[in-house]
């Protein structure tokens, strides 16, 4: 098991890419045109720690498909409100950092705060539009930019060909393709299934939060979900409400919100709707904000009933 690089500053990350550059140009050249290579030479995983299973499969999913793994570590205070978890998010560098010793990581990029942002808050940022004012957007006003602005300084400081994330921050997923997209950011933007515990809680550093008995009333969120993925043949309609009479049925939990949405909008569809959708909740429990969700295909009236899902 080797532990991989620790960098803790901009400069350590270019010095160290920079040679991991050049020696995979050197395998390049002396392995010629027959050598085994992986489709690209570098993805990245950005965290914000406290790692678990769920990050570790993202490592995995980086490790197929690039020669290098780098792995951000960075609690970004763009991205939290006022009243927000950010002075006590778990920090666990050691213990991150071991954990990734034994997925073939090559660097972690741990910066601090004042070397992300050496001039407080940046001047220039990235607005998301409408796509980061709703469902979480609305919910937490900003996050969205935040999120955006230091997703694009981290692509451009680690100059990744591939960028892994999870698919359970589905809204935030597709505002880093809308945002690679939309301003031609040469990086393959790759989404990996929600890892879930053998109970079907989605994995999730914020579940540290819950005590046993919080927890156990958390599994009601991936049980909406699946009542609703079982209601698909019978439309949209159908969909929610069979999620939400298991929500109505939970206690101490407070709904933020429970929507069937384009997976490529996150615009609620319509009753006639058909094909792919996808049914996100987000919810406080015992004062714990936990978000999940769930991809649903609705099929055609006029087609056989068919349902699909990750639960």
């Amino acid at each position: 098991m080797t532990a991989p690089i620790l960098v803790t500053t901009v400069r350590e990350l270019r010095a160290v890419l920079s040679t991991q550059d050049a020696a995979a140009q050197d395998v390049d050249v002396q392995g010629g045109a027959d050598a085994p290579r992986s489709t690209a030479s570098r993805a990245v995983v950005m965290t914000m720690g406290a790692l678990h299973e769920g990050h570790l499969t993202l490592v995995r999913r980086a490790r197929e498909l690039a020669r290098h793994v780098v792995v951000t570590i960075f609690v970004n205070p763009l991205q939290f409100g006022p009243g927000e978890d950010l002075d006590r998010y778990p920090r666990t560098l050691d213990a991150d950092v071991e954990l990734l010793a034994g997925e073939g990581v090559d660097v972690v990029f741990a910066p601090s705060v004042v070397e992300m942002y050496p001039e407080g808050t940046p001047r220039v940022s990235v607005t998301t539009g409408r796509l980061g004012t709703v469902l979480e957007g609305a919910a937490r006003p900003g996050h969205f930019d935040g999120v955006a602005t230091v997703v694009l300084k981290l692509l451009n400081l680690t100059r990744p060909d591939v960028a892994v994330f999870g698919e359970k921050d589905a809204q935030q997923l597709l505002v880093v393709e809308r945002m690679v997209h939309d301003l031609d950011v040469d990086v393959q933007v790759v989404g990996v299934p929600i890892k879930r515990d053998d109970d079907g809680l989605a994995l999730s550093s914020r579940n540290a939060y819950l005590d046993p008995a919080a927890r156990a009333r958390a599994l009601v969120l991936s049980r909406a979900l699946r009542a609703g993925v079982g209601a698909a043949d019978r439309g949209p309609a159908a969909v929610l409400a069979a999620s939400r009479a298991v929500l109505a049925h939970a206690d101490d939990i407070e709904v933020d919100y429970l929507v069937l949405v384009d997976p490529t909008t996150v615009e609620s569809v319509g009753p006639g709707h058909s094909g792919p959708a996808r049914l996100l909740v987000a919810a406080r429990v015992a004062g714990v904000r936990l978000i999940d969700n769930t991809a649903v295909t609705i099929p055609r009236t006029d087609g056989p009933p068919r349902t699909e899902g990750q639960l």
